[in-house]
């Protein structure tokens, strides 16, 4: 890969954002790592080894002040920016909807929506202005988008969300040479995805252990779609673990 690729991973310290920084910045990317703690997004990069080009950006994306800050910043260092990988995320508890504190439902939906959207706003102003003229947007969405889980009312109507932001940034996108497009990940090995391996209510009321991926396979997903031209895109990519409950009825 050549060095001028220039990369955005937000939600970098820990988790898919992680592995997907890892595997662009040993791929041969100039990562900008974002997150909101330095020490996490600096121990990434540590962990890339000698000889990647990195930079650690804390950023809390719910701020569109810290997004243009970030985006910003990148450009100040780099020259440009040429992949997003639009990852920050969270969860909320899984509990019954009517119980849902509803600060935590404001916080998933900044997190997860608006955070996102900020994002993929900076990404256009910067990609269309830029010369060469254009990018990729990968955006985190989930299985959840399409088949929810019990209790997860807060996270599924979000990541139901960004496929609307993904289709709908896809078609704007295409005027300056912006390619957008989505993965979608079922229980990759995160500290996020853990409980799965403890076992997590299923659709019929019973729990049940989920098996897990290894994470690092997202992070090579994450580096195909990024390495596309951007004649061609991945709108939709689904990764996930073969034997967890999704398809069919288990």
């Amino acid at each position: 890969m050549s060095d001028s690729k220039v990369a955005i991973v937000t939600g970098a310290g820990s988790g898919v954002g992680k592995a997907a920084a890892l595997t662009l910045l040993k791929a041969g990317y100039r990562v900008v790592l974002a997150g909101r703690r330095a020490d996490a997004l600096n121990e990434t990069l540590s962990e890339a080894g000698a000889g990647v080009t990195g930079l650690a950006v804390p950023t809390n994306v719910v701020d569109p002040a810290s997004v243009k800050a970030l985006f910003d910043q990148a450009v100040a260092t780099y020259g440009r920016v040429d992949v997003l990988f639009n990852n920050a995320g969270v969860s909320a508890p899984a509990v019954p909807l009517e119980d849902l504190d509803i600060e935590i439902w404001k916080n998933v939906v900044d997190t997860n929506l608006n955070g996102m959207f900020y994002c993929i706003q900076q990404a256009f102003r910067v990609m269309k202005s830029q010369s060469p003229r254009g990018g990729r947007i990968i955006n985190n969405g989930s299985i959840s988008a399409t088949t929810p889980r019990p209790n997860s009312i807060a996270y599924t109507s979000t990541k139901h969300a960004v496929s609307g932001l993904t289709k709908t940034a896809s078609l704007d996108g295409r005027k300056y040479d912006i390619a957008v497009g989505q993965i979608d990940i079922g229980n990759a090995a995160t500290p996020m995805a853990m409980r799965m391996a403890k076992g997590v209510m299923q659709a019929h009321g019973e729990v049940a252990v989920e098996p897990l991926m290894d994470v690092n396979i997202v992070g090579q997903s994450v580096l195909y779609m990024a390495s596309l031209p951007l004649e061609a895109n991945v709108m939709f990519h689904t990764v996930m673990a073969t034997k967890m409950p999704f398809a069919g009825r288990g």
